[in-house]
Order: C-alpha cells, then sequence, then structure tokens
C-alpha cells in the first residue's frame, strides 16, 4: 500500500514529540471504536490536510464531492465552483483566521494506521516530526490546495448538510454562534 503524507497542525511551534494522549472531548464512537477516545497521535493526510488550515478552535464545516454525490445535492450546495472542498467559518473568526500563523508538523507513516474516516490516522505510539514548516497566510495555503473559503454570519444554516450525499465535516462546532442552542 502505498503511504500518504501525513500532517499535525499546531499553533505550537516547538512540539519535539507527540505524545499519546486522549481526545479533548470524547465524542460518541460506534460499538468497538470508543479507543479512538483514548490516548492517541492524530494525523491527517496530505489530501485532506486542508480541514487543518485554521486557528486550533476556529469552528468550521468542511464539504467536498464523493462519488455518489447527486446532481441536485451539487446543483443546491455546491453550485458551479471548481474546487476541491467548500470550507466555511464564521466572519467572528476571519481576523484570527488571517492573522494566526499554524505549523504543520510531518510525520513518516511508520506507526500510523488509517480510520479509513476523512483522510484521518492514528498512532499509539509517541512520533517524532521528521520537519516542521509554518503557515502564515492560511487563506491562501486554503486557495493553493484547491479550497474555497466562504464566510457567513453564522454555521447554522448548513446543519442540514449532513442529510445530503456531500461529505460534511463539522470541526470546533461547540464553539459556533448557536451552534448548541
Amino acid at each position: 500500500m502505498n503511504r500518504p503524507r501525513l500532517f499535525h497542525f499546531s499553533e505550537d511551534s516547538k512540539i519535539e514529540v507527540f505524545t499519546p494522549r486522549p481526545v479533548r472531548v470524547p465524542a460518541v464512537r460506534p460499538e468497538g471504536r470508543d479507543w479512538l477516545n483514548g490516548p492517541l497521535v492524530w494525523a491527517i493526510e496530505e489530501a485532506r490536510q486542508a480541514m487543518y488550515f485554521f486557528p486550533r478552535d476556529c469552528p468550521r464545516i468542511l464539504l467536498w464531492r464523493r462519488p455518489e454525490t447527486t446532481a441536485d445535492d451539487l446543483a443546491l450546495w455546491w453550485g458551479a465552483r471548481d474546487c476541491s472542498m467548500i470550507a466555511n467559518i464564521e466572519w467572528a473568526w476571519f481576523e484570527r483566521l488571517k492573522a494566526t500563523p499554524i505549523y504543520r508538523y510531518e510525520f513518516a507513516a511508520g506507526d500510523f494506521e488509517s480510520l479509513e474516516d476523512a483522510g484521518m490516522w492514528v498512532s499509539r505510539t509517541a512520533e517524532t516530526p521528521i520537519a516542521m514548516e509554518t503557515l502564515t497566510d492560511l487563506p491562501a495555503a486554503m486557495a493553493s490546495a484547491g479550497v474555497e473559503l466562504r464566510v457567513m454570519e453564522r454555521l447554522t444554516p448548513l446543519r442540514r448538510v449532513w442529510s445530503t450525499s456531500l461529505h460534511a465535516s463539522g470541526v470546533r462546532l461547540r464553539n459556533a454562534a448557536g451552534w448548541n442552542d
């Protein structure tokens, strides 16, 4: 199997070793997958890395087409865009997005295992990065990766996108205005 390049994104530029740790906010996991809330090092594969071109706590909804995406869903949610992903954030986070540098750490793929879910990989052992790069213009990094950035007042109008044939990933939605109402 050809292993992809794997990355972890942080606002901390001084991480020398990533030690497995449990997630901060445990998620409801399918039966037999509760170990995903336990101590792990998380990484994202190169094809989906734009999911993390954001300040850590920035709420966002990311969309991309899947083979089974219907023409109706494309017309309603995607339009005539020629991009690989659409990233939605709130205006309240836009200045932070433009001003916050993030650090992209790269890992050797050795001990990582794929979750077969949105490009996520995990390792149960400590991982030493093989490289680190500073990203200072996150909107430009998104554009370079073929991602369209949409900025909106609130993310709540996108709640229904999970019932479509598009892939939808929500990150840090607990920080989105009105999300938990």
